[in-house]
């Protein structure tokens, strides 16, 4: 039976998480005006603020009460977080349209997901079988996050991306399978250490082309002066006899057969 103090205590600690989250979002948003329209127009904050209460009946071993809460949270909100999952503080589901969270995972604190993310398991196991993300992590829109895999701190996952490796603390990854683009060591420059700049990940595939592109130039270059060379040292030359098979040398020079 739970005393009166306990459930007072119980009641403090859940406000403080569920006033935590709200507040998180004007630093994220900058859409959000009040925390009246937060609390009505937001379901990544619905689903969070039920969850936080799912979680708390999943660890007192109400877990039939707990599943019928998150399902009604799924059908109101279309985020599926389970009540299993750990969670840190000022954690934020942007747009909150198709994120899941399965029941193995482990998310630090500050951390934000936009729609459409799936921290997702890859095994029939019932032990540790999805993902473990540290404080500050950013994963963006339709990116997949598979497996009991660990993602440091400060990490930003491209959008739509597939991570299925551990990545290391200050890194970005993209692509599929997820690669890493930024090395680490790499500064947060907000003060609060949340990095929102999702949309500033490198383009390795254009800078690759790029790099195709100069060497090319500087192949024309090197060939149109090699070719310059001949023309020259023929004009120079007192032999026409000797000259006379030069145009084929100069046409192999320039690429030809």
């Amino acid at each position: 039976m739970i005393h009166a103090d306990q459930a007072s205590s119980w009641l403090s600690s859940l406000w403080h998480q569920w006033r935590s989250d709200v507040d998180c979002v004007f630093a994220r948003d900058p859409a959000a005006r009040n925390h009246v329209e937060v609390l009505l127009a937001y379901p990544g904050v619905h689903a969070v603020v039920i969850y936080r209460l799912t979680h708390r009946l999943w660890q007192a071993d109400w877990k039939l009460s707990a599943r019928i809460l998150s399902a009604f949270a799924r059908w109101m909100t279309n985020v599926d977080i389970h009540p299993g999952a750990k969670i840190g503080q000022r954690f934020f589901i942007d747009h909150g349209a198709g994120v899941v969270i399965g029941e193995t995972t482990e998310i630090g604190s500050d951390v934000t997901l936009y729609h459409g993310v799936t921290l997702g398991g890859t095994s029939w196991n019932k032990e540790k079988r999805h993902p473990t993300l540290g404080d500050n992590v950013l994963v963006g829109a339709g990116a997949k996050v598979l497996g009991a895999i660990n993602l440091g701190n400060n990490v930003r996952v491209g959008a739509n991306s597939v991570v299925i490796k551990d990545v290391p603390a200050c890194c970005t990854v993209i692509g599929i399978p997820g690669k890493i683009i930024q090395p680490k060591g790499v500064k947060i420059q907000d003060h609060r250490g949340i990095d929102l700049d999702h949309h500033l990940i490198p383009d390795p595939v254009g800078r690759a082309i790029n790099c195709m592109l100069e060497r090319l130039d500087k192949l024309e270059e090197d060939q149109q002066r090699l070719f310059n060379d001949f023309q020259t040292d023929c004009h120079d030359c007192d032999a026409d006899d000797v000259c006379h098979p030069q145009p084929t040398l100069l046409k192999r020079a320039a690429g030809g057969q």
